[in-house]
């Protein structure tokens, strides 16, 4: 699949919400989830009989969500679930909330996120913002949930799903710079986006090695969701050269939502395991050092490091 049919897809797509299946007596949690892809996958989901926790930093926002969403689907609403992936100990508690809720999660959207913050924001933690909370809030978050979602596969014959939003955009940065992960000169060198790049692509790692590590119980999918316009790019204002050509394709924002929901819904889904996905609903090849077996390893020893005390 050529690059150029990854990053400017076709503005049509052969599968979208209305052709999803019912969704009945499943769990979600849809990081993320109160605007952009995540409220477009909580509103689909809702619409297809799921049970949805909308995860999201903003209670006010997100009861905001929840009941335009149960407008828009004759009153099925989501539940909220606070989450602040840029704070560890929020990650914690949601994870704690979710369980002493359900015994069961069919699907983890790792959906929310931040790009191109600004140079001087960094994590509650001490991480750069952007991949303390795309990379080291969503592993913390997926660890705590795993012994569920493993539970669940078992309890139902059927894998539960850990389904990860990265971008097409880690292609420009395919490595991960340790020494840029908290604040110091060697992060001051970089920009926000070179850095947000480098979470995406950490992003898609850490997804495959969920599926190396455990794809005989669970599957593991990560994706491209294609260029649309939403909160992630509030902090890119004048936009880079480079984005603002790419908004020229953009497509709506339901159209941001399609990959994640397919490969969350789809009953044949153990096709993709262990595979980074492309617009519209397809595999894609993805450059080789997504493959890099000595930094998946890497990667996902230094992010156990992370959180292995908290």
């Amino acid at each position: 699949m050529s690059l150029f049919a990854e990053l400017f897809p076709s503005k049509t797509s052969p599968w979208t919400g209305e052709n999803m299946p019912d969704q009945s007596g499943k769990i979600f949690i849809v990081t993320g989830g109160n605007s952009g892809a995540g409220k477009e996958t909580c509103l689909q989901l809702l619409s297809k009989g799921g049970k949805v926790y909308m995860a999201a930093r903003s209670r006010e926002r997100a009861e905001e969500a929840i009941a335009e969403l149960a407008t828009e689907t004759g009153g099925h609403k989501a539940i909220f679930l606070p989450l602040d992936l840029a704070d560890l100990a929020s990650v914690k508690a949601a994870a704690a909330e979710f369980l002493t809720q359900e015994s069961q999660l069919h699907v983890l959207f790792n959906s929310g996120g931040v790009m191109a913050a600004p140079m001087d924001q960094l994590t509650r933690d001490g991480y750069d913002l952007q991949f303390g909370t795309n990379v080291v809030g969503h592993f913390y978050l997926t660890s705590l949930l795993l012994p569920t979602l493993l539970a669940t596969s078992k309890a139902t014959g059927v894998k539960s799903r850990i389904i990860t939003t990265a971008a097409g955009l880690y292609r420009s940065h395919p490595r991960v710079n340790y020494d840029t992960l908290r604040d110091g000169p060697a992060r001051r060198k970089l920009d926000p986006l070179t850095l947000y790049a480098q979470s995406k692509y950490a992003n898609i790692v850490v997804s495959n090695e969920y599926a190396k590590r455990y794809g005989k119980d669970l599957i593991a999918i990560s994706l491209h969701p294609g260029v649309f316009k939403s909160e992630l790019q509030r902090h890119m204002k004048p936009l880079p050269f480079s984005m603002w050509i790419g908004m020229k394709f953009a497509v709506p924002v339901w159209m941001g939502a399609i990959n994640q929901m397919y490969a969350g819904t789809i009953p044949d889904a153990e096709k993709f395991n262990g595979k980074y996905m492309i617009p519209w609903a397809r595999e894609g090849n993805g450059s080789k050092e997504l493959w890099d077996v000595k930094e998946g390893q890497k990667l996902w020893a230094w992010l156990e490091q992370q959180v292995k005390d908290l």
